[in-house]
């Protein structure tokens, strides 16, 4: 139920942003906006921190979901100066967007070779046998998969398969029934499939 009102209380913050004058205190419904909807971007935080980027909670880093958190908050107040999402979904893709854009800076600062990208064993196993150059052509043929997906396949992909959301947790920050989810991550596995050659596994739930 408090999702429910989350959503309906987010949903409303952005209305009154997309209305709210030029001169008027937007930054002011930014902040509310932002502390309605705390708690669940710092789960977001959270899933993506441990799932996706689990060496940089590690030593020498020690990143925490809260410092995260602050950054992303931080990202989020500029952001929202010159875009209005219109809708929870977008609200939430955004903040997505932004972690992922703190969690690779981060990265590339610990790991100054290059850019530091994981990818969940769920969404691909690398074959037992063999490593090196296969293994690095096949990563970076389901990071284009990836790309390639439809926006709202790859907002679920990256809600239930990389940061390891519930379906009904996934349905509640985008704003749809679970069933909408599995439907649309069927879709993208079995796009992710078509294009990757069977190496992604198929959804548990």
């Amino acid at each position: 139920m408090d999702e429910v009102r989350t959503t309906a209380a987010v949903q409303n913050y952005l209305n009154a942003l997309a209305v709210a004058p030029e001169s008027a205190p937007s930054e002011q419904i930014v902040r509310a906006l932002l502390a309605r909807s705390v708690n669940r971007l710092h789960m977001l935080c959270g899933s993506m921190l441990h799932r996706s980027y689990p060496r940089l909670a590690r030593p020498p880093l020690n990143l925490e979901s809260e410092e995260l958190l602050s950054a992303v908050v931080e990202r989020l107040i500029r952001a929202l100066r010159e875009v209005h999402p219109p809708t929870v979904r977008h609200f939430f893709a955004l903040a997505n967007q932004h972690m992922r854009w703190e969690l690779n800076d981060l990265a590339r600062r610990l790991d100054k070779e290059g850019p530091h990208i994981e990818l969940q064993e769920s969404i691909a196993q690398a074959p037992s046998s063999g490593s090196g150059p296969a293994n690095t052509s096949q990563t970076l043929k389901i990071l284009a998969a990836i790309d390639g997906l439809p926006d709202e396949e790859r907002e679920v992909l990256g809600l239930v398969r990389m940061q390891g959301m519930t379906h009904a947790e996934a349905a509640g920050v985008l704003g749809v029934s679970q069933k909408t989810v599995q439907r649309r991550l069927n879709r993208c596995l079995a796009l992710l499939d078509e294009s990757c050659g069977g190496i992604i596994q198929p959804d548990a739930h």
